[in-house]
């Protein structure tokens, strides 16, 4: 007895999706890896005027001043209590960089913000600080 397709549209347009799919994955390898290429060449070139500006330097740095468990928000709280009016995570992040001596780039304040972000909303959460005011259009924070 002979096999016999009854649907061929529907088989030949699954193909044809198949092969369509197959062409648009190549495509896109292709513009992933041409983005790739453009990073590196970005990468490069901020290396060449600041050379502690790459993703390792960034890492490092992050390992070298990590804070011992309990000083970030030893910190925080010390600086909410200090300062009558609420306090944004980018002047808390200032004030840490006064406080340990640390050269204020931007890549540094950046990942201090977001490392006092985390005890702050840790601390929210506790129900040891709460959101006062936008300051400067960030959220400003005062003890609870």
């Amino acid at each position: 007895m002979e096999t016999r397709i009854e649907h061929p549209n529907t088989v030949s347009g699954l193909v044809a999706k198949r092969d369509e799919l197959i062409r648009l994955r190549k495509k896109l390898d292709e513009e992933y890896r041409a983005v790739g290429l453009d990073i590196d060449h970005l990468e490069a070139a901020i290396r060449v005027f600041d050379p502690d500006n790459t993703p390792e330097a960034r890492k490092r740095y992050a390992a070298l001043h990590r804070a011992p468990r309990g000083q970030s928000k030893r910190f925080v709280t010390k600086c909410l209590r200090e300062h009558p009016e609420p306090l944004t995570s980018r002047q808390i992040a200032d004030l840490w960089c006064l406080d340990r001596g640390l050269v204020a780039k931007d890549a540094t304040v950046s990942m201090l913000r977001k490392r006092i972000g985390s005890t702050l909303k840790a601390l929210h959460n506790q129900g040891a600080v709460r959101q006062a005011t936008f300051v400067d259009g960030l959220i400003g924070w005062t003890i609870a």
